[in-house]
């Protein structure tokens, strides 16, 4: 049906149009030039580069400093996004949950904030990922052990808020822990951000920024969670004598900038689907909490969408309580609960669904989400699958890539969160 192609066509070009808003490099470039008395009066200039973005972002920063200006240059980014860069030492760490790789980075990273002249500037360059690729476990928790509490808190279904303040309670880096470690040389972070509004406190763990969350806080989400019986005896023991300690002081040399954000790309699709003649709709700027409530909104919205072309829109970053062994990622798992969905209750009209996140990685899959129209269910009922036993099993890959239904972009060297996209024609 050429309605219908036409419509997955404009989704995948309004998403991609997103992602292109979030271009890392562009945005370097502009801060950087901007703010260029910071870099052009220290002594050398050192660079930690952290996240799905951080190649493009330590290239943009290399075109505009002065080779006899750059000290030490590092980049740990998700083993996808590895590319090598003369000078730098690059990194391939695992991401979400972390490895060896990423502790030695930590411990990297470390080092050259720690060897830094008092007249010279740390260069920060943070997007979305550094948290699991930077893990710097604190003393008396091992590696393998913070593994098993960043798996536990994943597959709890928290949210990112609630995640990254147990991981910054279990860091040395987090939380300002870099910070503290490059001063009393300058800092600068250049940050890309992929959480609810923008907060830098919570962007990648806040290694720049000082923690808002007293002590006790981890301590009362993994309580409230229902993790304390399962976490790691270390990590309890650990919280629990952070719990009891007060807040102390924060004082670094650091300057924070946030220069791209999931809004932002929002806007884009925004953009993108009016210049196609979609009448846009914004669901929600920042779409949270469990996906199958997030596939309901959806089909709410486009039940009273106006007639003509629309696109319904929202950005940001949903959550999965994983009960299965299936492969798959919050992304692929909203597009196939509202693919059945809309089986059960038809749209009266031609639809496409798409939800992927703009790093072009959806979970440990190597597909950026899914994109769904009325053809998915019937093209797995024609196979003899069960929608339901492979959403059971969180196994939305296997469904959606049986339909031909998988996103598939390749790494976008990006990371702003989710977008999705619903065209109706």
């Amino acid at each position: 049906m050429a309605g219908q192609d036409e419509l997955k066509q404009d989704a995948r070009a309004i998403f991609m149009a997103g992602v292109a808003e979030a271009d890392p490099h562009d945005a370097v470039v502009n801060a950087l030039e901007v703010h260029d008395g910071e870099w052009s009066e220290a002594g050398k200039v050192h660079v930690i580069a952290a996240g799905k973005a951080a190649v493009p972002m330590i290239q943009a920063a290399l075109e505009l400093l002065p080779a006899g200006k750059i000290g030490e240059a590092l980049v740990v980014t998700n083993v996808e996004n590895v590319l090598d860069i003369k000078g730098v030492t690059v990194i391939g760490a695992s991401h979400p949950l972390p490895d060896e790789n990423g502790a030695h980075s930590a411990r990297e990273a470390e080092r050259i904030a720690r060897d830094a002249a008092t007249s010279d500037l740390v260069l920060c360059l943070i997007s979305g990922g550094a948290s699991a690729l930077l893990p710097a476990p604190v003393e008396g928790v091992t590696l393998a052990e913070k593994i098993a509490a960043s798996e536990l808190l994943l597959k709890s279904g928290a949210d990112i808020v609630a995640m990254n303040t147990v991981r910054k309670a279990l860091s040395r880096l987090k939380g300002g822990g870099l910070a503290r470690a490059i001063s009393p040389a300058q800092g600068l972070a250049l940050i890309l951000s992929d959480v609810p509004g923008d907060d830098l406190a919570i962007i990648a763990s806040g290694p720049t920024v000082a923690d808002p969350a007293p002590p006790e806080k981890a301590l009362e989400i993994v309580r409230g969670l229902g993790l304390s019986d399962r976490m790691p005896a270390s990590v309890m023991a650990h919280l629990e004598k952070r719990a009891g300690e007060p807040s102390q002081d924060f004082v670094h040399t650091t300057e924070n900038l946030l220069i791209g954000s999931n809004r932002i790309s929002l806007q884009a699709t925004d953009n993108a689907a009016s210049h196609r003649g979609y009448e846009t709709v914004i669901l929600s700027e920042w779409l949270e909490g469990d996906v199958q409530d997030a596939a309901d909104a959806f089909l709410a919205a486009a039940a009273k969408a106006p007639s003509g072309k629309v696109a319904i829109l929202a950005g940001g970053e949903t959550t999965v309580h994983v009960t299965g062994t299936g492969k798959g990622g919050r992304n692929q798992e909203m597009a196939l609960r509202f693919a059945a969905l809309c089986e059960g209750t038809p749209l009266p009209r031609p639809w496409a669904f798409l939800s992927g996140g703009t790093d072009g990685r959806d979970g440990p899959t190597d597909a950026a989400g899914g994109l769904v129209t009325p053809d998915t269910i019937p093209a797995l009922a024609a196979k003899d699958m069960s929608v339901k036993a492979y959403l059971d099993d969180n196994d939305a890959y296997h469904a959606l890539e049986a339909a031909d239904a998988l996103l598939m972009t390749g790494a976008t060297g990006t990371n702003v969160a989710d977008l999705q996209v619903l065209l109706l024609g």
